[in-house]
């Protein structure tokens, strides 16, 4: 497959041209890449409005994950996030029913464009960041009526999923679009069969590519179904530029770019191949002991409360033997996995594991989700006056920050909602000691 932006970006670099444009690096530095660090010179196109290579790398993309169109971020799942809420709303509703897993990026994008949340729980209290909701649960919450979507975030930060095709059957038979966010979930297009959102039904997703594949930090997709009412590509670029620097990463596009062609051609063998890895090293850490929690393929969810440690001390422990995680807290460890990772990590990380000494299991303690009341909406919290006070001060005030809790950004009170004794508690179990809320109010 060609790469037309790569390609661009390297012609020119070789070209030895005298570079009277920005940026200001002239493509001399220290990191080594500026030579391929570009702006919209003549020929590169431009992200949002592209009609050259930007175009022809974008549909190469959308041909290898089966989307009518696919947009790129350099600003990840973000600027989709906010993009595909955008076109919801210019299809004249502002009613969104969500997974309360949400990422803060959501919330930031319900106070700009004004929505109106109504927030789905998961059936159990299992943790902050679990966004498992069935598909009964979407139907009966739809049954109220007035909404234009609904929105998903599968895969949930620690690797669960939910039944999109489901999901995305009852949406559609009740009229209203299944927006999905799938920043965890890139690969999921290369599983045989795929388990796409787009595959699957959705209406509107985001990939953060930067997250599963081979791409730079920054880099996601916006991929877009095919509908009898499906948004023009020129629609889409006009919504995602209200929200994007009009200095889009050249780096990060030719990242994306060159990705295609890794996409189509040996990536899935790589990732079969990954996933086999993943599943045997999971097998021998239960087998040490260790609770291993059942999540999507290239997440490994470890419960180290059975083997006598918690979360953060287990995180200690692997960050002393130059391990670096992705999430930790007092119940759960969580590492991703790609085919960039090399086979000695995972015997390296079974090994270490193995060397910790198994003590008295711990006994869980039941994080579950407030269900808090809303007293503001979004967006007039987010743009009130406010003030910063002690989480022991803050029951009965008003949210006035998009999420707060521990990464990855969940919220445990929403902005706009009132602050109970128990979401108080529960900050202060992920070591939040402060908060801003709505001053006066």
């Amino acid at each position: 497959m060609k790469t037309p932006i790569y390609d661009f970006a390297r012609e020119y670099a070789e070209s030895g041209a005298v570079r009277f444009h920005m940026p200001g690096h002239k493509g001399r530095g220290a990191l080594g890449a500026e030579a391929l660090d570009i702006t919209e010179i003549f020929g590169a196109d431009d992200l949002f409005s592209p009609d050259g290579i930007i175009a022809e790398s974008e549909a190469n993309a959308a041909g290898i994950f089966g989307a009518a169109q696919t947009l790129y971020s350099t600003e990840g799942s973000t600027l989709a996030i906010k993009t595909m809420l955008r076109l919801t709303v210019a299809d004249g509703g502002k009613r969104i029913l969500a997974t309360r897993a949400a990422h803060k990026a959501f919330l930031h994008a319900a106070a700009l464009l004004d929505l109106d949340i109504e927030w789905l729980y998961p059936e159990e209290d299992t943790h902050l960041c679990d966004g498992r909701v069935s598909a009964d649960s979407v139907d009966r919450a739809l049954s109220d009526g007035g909404y234009s979507a609904v929105y998903i975030t599968s895969p949930d930060y620690l690797g669960n999923t939910v039944d999109i095709a489901e999901i995305a059957r009852v949406c559609h038979t009740r009229g209203v679009k299944l927006l999905v966010d799938n920043a965890h979930g890139a690969y999921l297009a290369f599983l045989k069969p795929s388990r796409h959102p787009i595959a699957l039904g959705a209406d509107m997703c985001c990939d953060s590519a930067h997250k599963t594949l081979p791409v730079l930090t920054g880099g996601a997709y916006l991929h877009i179904a095919a509908s009898p009412d499906g948004h023009t590509r020129r629609s889409a670029k006009r919504a995602m530029a209200l929200f994007a620097s009009s200095s889009p990463s050249y780096l990060v596009l030719e990242s994306l770019d060159v990705c295609n062609a890794r996409l189509s051609g040996t990536y899935p063998e790589e990732l079969s191949a990954c996933i086999d890895r993943i599943d045997r090293v999971k097998a021998e850490i239960a087998a040490l002991g260790y609770e291993v929690r059942e999540s999507e393929p290239l997440k490994i969810v470890i419960s180290p409360l059975s083997y006598g440690y918690t979360g953060e001390e287990l995180m200690q422990y692997l960050r002393e033997n130059n391990i670096h995680i992705e999430f930790y807290d007092r119940e759960l460890v969580v590492l991703m996995a790609t085919p960039d990772n090399y086979p000695s990590d995972f015997h390296y990380l079974r090994q270490k594991l193995a060397e910790l000494k198994i003590r008295e299991p711990i006994a869980r303690e039941l994080i579950a989700i407030p269900k808090a009341r809303r007293v503001l909406s979004p967006r007039t919290a987010a743009f009130a006056e406010r003030e910063l006070i002690p989480v022991t001060e803050s029951v009965g005030r008003i949210c006035a920050e998009a999420a707060v809790s521990c990464p990855p950004a969940i919220p445990i009170v929403a902005i706009g909602e009132e602050i109970s004794a128990d979401a108080a508690e529960l900050f202060k179990k992920y070591d939040i000691h402060e908060i801003e809320v709505v001053k006066n109010a």
